[in-house]
């Protein structure tokens, strides 16, 4: 347990292990030092993570290690007597949530909940915007060296057009202030009441400048935990649908069919079908957010409008996966996180945290352990 006792400005005996997949960040560490001077700081380089099993660290590397910065090498519980805080370098701790370091100790875990929404929020709007404006049907003309302008009043802008964010965090809070800037509304959805404006303020960490971090950018909220809650915010004139909500027990296949058959009937169309009107999905959560064969149905049925998809269940996506060449598709191979400065962000709310340790004070992003994120 991070057990906080007044003021600790040097970080004095603490030891800080650095696991991760990129080089040693020299010019980081060494202002590490020079704040806090007493902080012992050791680093391992593994390779790439995202899909495979990490061999573990030897134990003793773990002996006496009180703050970790990792992505999935974590130590089993009697290797680590003297850990208090691990900073994933992830946004979601889905991945952990199993580990016995995580639910069998009192060992503090925080995201790096934050780091993704400026990178993601473009993904979202950008491959929804190309595929209102027929991108790819405009770019298989380029490759055939073909000028056809095709039907260009089908083509639709997303002014006045309503976004609904599934899971308003951080992602969910950048990507609102890019739909507000294009001028569309913005309906958010949360698991738990946000009536006030003090319940609807964000308190986790963000690039300056970036998110909501009042709440003031949705028109209007729902909340709740039951079907009859998800399917009032389904049903509620959504052109552009967000999936961005952490995978959880709870949230697993929280889009199946019966709800792709709501944002139908709520499209007000025949059977839900027609290229006019409708909603388009984009999933940025976690692939098992959403029902697959469900998914595939809507899109070849035209219950939805098309969908954007960089998370899939299973992932990776097989080749030859029927998801590949269903209608309307986008798919990307879980990259919609990435950029130059996903670094360096990661490390500036490893910083802030270690200076709230320091001071004594509340870290940012931390896991609630019931709730899984």
């Amino acid at each position: 347990m991070l057990i906080r006792v007044g003021t600790n400005k040097t970080l004095k005996g603490h030891k800080l292990l650095m696991v991760t997949p990129w080089e040693r960040p020299n010019d980081f560490i060494e202002k590490l030092s020079a704040k806090f001077p007493d902080l012992e700081v050791r680093f391992h380089q593994l390779p790439d993570i995202d899909f495979e099993p990490v061999d573990p660290l030897p134990a003793e590397e773990w002996k006496d290690v009180t703050l970790a910065f990792t992505f999935k090498a974590l130590p089993k519980p009697d290797e680590a007597p003297k850990l208090e805080y691990v900073q994933l370098m992830s946004a979601g701790a889905n991945h952990v949530l199993h580990e016995p370091v995580f639910k069998d100790t009192d060992v503090t875990f925080c995201t790096a909940n934050g780091v993704h929404g400026p990178q993601i929020s473009e993904w979202i709007i950008s491959t929804y915007l190309a595929f209102e404006h027929r991108f790819a049907e405009y770019l298989g003309y380029q490759q055939q060296g073909r000028w056809d302008r095709g039907e260009l009043m089908t083509i639709e802008d997303a002014a006045s057009k309503t976004i609904g964010i599934l899971g308003y965090g951080s992602i969910g809070r950048q990507t609102a202030r890019l739909a507000k800037a294009l001028g569309m509304r913005v309906h958010a959805y949360t698991l738990h009441p946000r009536p006030t404006p003090a319940s609807r303020r964000d308190t986790s960490w963000s690039p300056p400048g970036m998110g909501d971090p009042e709440g003031e950018f949705p028109s209007e909220w729902f909340s709740g935990g039951s079907t009859a809650d998800l399917h009032r915010f389904l049903s509620s004139g959504l052109d552009l649908l967000v999936v961005a909500t952490p995978l959880t027990d709870r949230t697993t296949h929280l889009l199946g069919k019966a709800e792709f058959e709501v944002l139908a009937r709520a499209a007000n169309r025949p059977e839900g079908k027609g290229r006019k009107g409708g909603t388009f999905v984009s999933n940025i959560a976690r692939g098992a957010v959403v029902d697959t064969e469900a998914l595939i149905e809507a899109l070849n049925g035209e219950l939805i409008r098309g969908a954007a998809i960089d998370v899939t269940d299973p992932e990776p996506l097989p080749d030859g996966h029927p998801l590949w060449s269903a209608k309307n598709v986008i798919v990307t191979p879980h990259v919609s996180g990435a950029s130059v400065s996903y670094y360096d962000r990661v490390l500036a709310v490893l910083e802030v945290n270690l200076e709230r340790l320091s001071e004594g004070g509340e870290l940012v992003n931390v896991v609630d352990k019931k709730s899984g994120y």
